[in-house]
């Protein structure tokens, strides 16, 4: 039987500045950075800090594409073979960049299968692709998620899915026409903390029941996190009957990253077991 702590992910988000908030040099469509960090102190490698995480009791992961720091093949099977002997699944490879609603859109598909092959590779049950960079009309809508079936339905291996993020994706009407669009082989990533306006709990409460992964992201201030909100957003989840992995998202501006996704967690615990 699945325990909620079986279901306990955590993206290498969390952990950047445990990574010294490295960003690989070609994590960019046409290469280059796709950001850039300033270095923070201490940080490791991500292969290094495998045994940091399961020793956190984490056995779920999701790697942002740009912590990996090279698409080479033997460095991906090193990588693979450190999740498996730290006993960690790649839950997601977070493709980070790209745009499924370029004009130009022949070089961001190319680099979309580039990824999904590094996906299948390391043995990812799923890769997040973010539906697009423009505002939603119905046409690049119903675009991307026909896109996104296509890069599904070339890489069988791992399950393709979009997430309720960034300008294609400001509510969950344009969640909707996109899944629509793309049929049942592309699946939905909801992130609790993507969406801020007003009508924030209701927009959560209709694209739920399309979530089989999710982003639990609290909000931290130098005051500490509001619990308040991130309760409410949890409680849609567990109402919903959601039974997926729950990936815990921290950014805060406290730097001890493990201390803050501990009492995330326990805020979850209670949330899902009261």
């Amino acid at each position: 039987m699945t325990t909620l702590d079986d279901r306990r992910a955590v993206s290498t988000w969390s952990l950047h500045r445990a990574l010294g908030n490295f960003v690989a040099p070609d994590s960019a469509v046409g290469g280059g950075a796709c950001m850039t960090l300033p270095p923070h102190p201490g940080g490791k490698p991500l292969l290094e800090l495998l045994p940091e995480i399961a020793d956190h009791g984490y056995g779920l992961l999701q790697i942002c594409h740009f912590h990996i720091a090279s698409r080479e093949p033997a460095l991906l099977d090193e990588l693979r073979g450190g999740l498996d002997r730290n006993g960690i699944t790649l839950e997601m490879l977070l493709i980070d960049a790209g745009d499924l609603m370029a004009e130009n859109i022949e070089p961001h598909l190319a680099w979309f299968h580039e990824w999904l092959q590094v996906a299948e590779r390391l043995g990812a049950r799923r890769a997040r692709i973010c539906a697009g960079r423009s505002t939603p009309t119905p046409e690049r809508l119903r675009a991307s998620g026909q896109r996104l079936a296509e890069l599904a339905a070339a890489h069988p291996a791992v399950r393709v899915v979009t997430e309720n993020w960034l300008e294609a994706t400001p509510d969950a009407a344009s969640v909707e026409a996109i899944l629509e669009a793309a049929g049942e082989q592309v699946g939905f990533l909801i992130d609790l903390a993507n969406w801020s306006a007003p009508e924030k709990y209701r927009e959560l409460e209709r694209v739920a029941p399309f979530a089989e992964s999710c982003h639990a992201k609290c909000h931290f201030t130098a005051d500490g996190p509001d619990e308040t909100d991130f309760r409410q957003t949890l409680e849609i989840m567990k109402n919903t009957g959601y039974t997926g992995p729950i990936s815990l998202i921290y950014d805060g501006p406290d730097p001890d990253e493990w201390r803050h996704l501990d009492a995330e967690w326990d805020i979850v615990k209670t949330a899902f077991v009261h």
